[in-house]
């Protein structure tokens, strides 16, 4: 098996695009997120994308193979909501291992198929884990500053269980995505090194923030080179950027990146912002247009979508991305700028 590490340094890897906006394509049922494992639960689970990897994992199979076919490298599990902190509002905090376990599974599955068919690009899992629905940096009350939903110590132990589902499933890396507040992405790094120390292993991490408006700060303040310098203590196969963002407003957070990560570099931004109905407008072609200009510059190593993107847009940037060398990895020390 190729190793990614070596993969990256040749040339730029295509991650694939928006789950959430395939399954809605299909126009779900309450029956589809029950189907052989919830009938009987007591509370309404449509709208609980994650479940799907147990209740229609044909679904999911199928939209993977979607962007695998378009040209994408590696594909995201279906488990950016599959902790016990997020799964805790459908009451389903004990499916949590299985969720990860079978969503990490199905994209072995379908990477495995296409790896076959092609040994020269090998396909990769990415064991997806998203920021929770609490923040353990913010309070939930005005009124009360000091207030926290959550501690640090229970997003560890929280991670730690989705992470372990991901990797007994297949996973080849872990990415650690949308993060709006640092210290749970600490707190997940912090569970992912215990399973590391504990079963002698070591995967690729990918670390993805969210930049939420064009101050250049994450939800709890953070500039971009705060938040690189919060995450750098762990050996990382890339950081960089998701969510939040169209592209062409991503561009000055990712040249900062470039111009101070010992890492690789990743961008999978939004199909343009959402309209007034919470759609995305951006065609693969629009799209396509602003990525070309982080590609020209060398800013990437990884590229591929986030909300709105779909296996039309991810084709576009596939091609693209043949067409330019990766982004120079300077391995080393963070170079902060004086």
């Amino acid at each position: 098996m190729n190793k990614i590490e070596e993969i990256l340094q040749k040339r730029i890897l295509v991650l694939d695009g928006a789950m959430g906006t395939m399954i809605q394509r299909y126009g779900l049922t309450e029956d589809d997120f029950r189907k052989g494992w919830f009938e009987n639960h007591p509370h309404k689970l449509k709208g609980d994308n994650d479940i799907l990897v147990l209740t229609r994992p044909d679904i999911i199979k199928e939209i993977h193979a979607q962007y695998l076919e378009a040209g994408a490298d590696i594909i995201e599990t279906n488990t950016f909501g599959a902790t016990t902190v997020a799964q805790a509002d459908y009451g389903l905090e004990s499916a949590v291992y299985d969720i990860n376990f079978h969503g990490a599974k199905i994209a072995r599955e379908v990477c495995d198929e296409f790896t076959a068919k092609n040994p020269d690009k090998p396909r990769f899992v990415a064991g997806s884990i998203g920021p929770t629905t609490k923040l353990a940096s913010m309070s939930p009350d005005v009124n009360d500053a000091g207030l926290r939903s959550i501690t640090f110590n229970e997003l560890v132990v929280a991670f730690k269980q989705q992470a372990e589902g991901l990797i007994d499933g297949g996973s080849d890396i872990l990415l650690v995505e949308t993060i709006t507040d640092t210290l749970n992405a600490k707190a997940c790094l912090f569970a992912i090194d215990e399973i590391f120390e504990e079963r002698g292993i070591r995967l690729p991490i990918m670390v993805s923030g969210t930049i939420t408006d064009q101050s250049g700060r994450t939800l709890t303040g953070q500039t971009t080179e705060a938040f690189l310098v919060s995450v750098s203590h762990i050996p990382l196969l890339s950081i960089g950027l998701n969510c939040a963002l169209g592209a062409s407003m991503m561009r000055p957070y990712l040249q900062i990146l470039d111009r101070e990560a010992p890492f690789g570099v990743s961008a999978h931004p939004n199909a343009g912002l959402p309209n007034e109905f919470g759609q995305y407008d951006e065609t693969p072609e629009m799209m396509g247009e602003q990525i070309k200009a982080f590609l020209d510059e060398g800013l990437i190593n990884i590229i591929g979508g986030c909300c709105g993107t779909t296996p039309e847009h991810i084709k576009v940037i596939a091609d693209l991305a043949k067409q330019y060398e990766p982004r120079k990895i300077k391995n080393g020390e963070l170079k902060m700028e004086k």
